[in-house]
């Protein structure tokens, strides 16, 4: 089994309800994926990266990333694991930081001085990728789809679930 990195974006009213009652948000979010494998339309709600999610992390924290987009800053009191982890979340107001940020932060930076190499002596999940020497491509083409959409929550005010699937 892999580990998948998942978000989800909650409006305001949602996201104070969900640090309420974690099983309501569970619920809202099987619904919100639900409505997009349908075609639901309109701008996503969730976004997934994939095995990929373990390099933004290593990259973020390597250049004093001022926000946790990746595991999130607050746990959820009560929450059960949602997979691999229980969910943590962003509140509407570190979400606007982090999309700030995340505008001002260009893939170039993140990979600046940085191989495939460095994540697999790192012991960056997937290992594996990173000790055949595939390019960090992988890793940033994740990282450039976290942009938008934290831009998009943050524009909305929405708040920020994620964790480990």
């Amino acid at each position: 089994m892999s580990m998948i990195g998942e978000y989800a974006r909650l409006t305001a009213d949602e996201f104070a309800r969900a640090l309420r009652d974690p099983e309501w948000a569970g619920e809202r979010v099987r619904e919100l994926v639900e409505a997009e494998l349908e075609g639901g339309g309109g701008e996503a709600r969730c976004l997934d990266t994939d095995k990929a999610w373990h390099a933004p992390d290593f990259l973020l924290t390597r250049i004093g990333f001022p926000v946790d987009v990746v595991f999130g800053e607050e746990s959820i009191p009560g929450a059960e694991d949602w997979g691999y982890t229980p969910p943590r979340c962003l509140t509407p107001e570190r979400v606007r930081a982090a999309a700030d940020a995340l505008r001002a932060t260009p893939v170039e930076r993140l990979v600046e001085g940085v191989g495939p190499e460095d994540l697999a002596r790192a012991d960056v999940y997937p290992v594996v990728v990173w000790e055949r020497g595939e390019s960090l491509e992988y890793a940033t083409a994740y990282y450039e789809a976290l942009v938008p959409f934290f831009g998009a929550a943050a524009r909305d005010g929405d708040g920020m679930l994620m964790w480990l699937d």
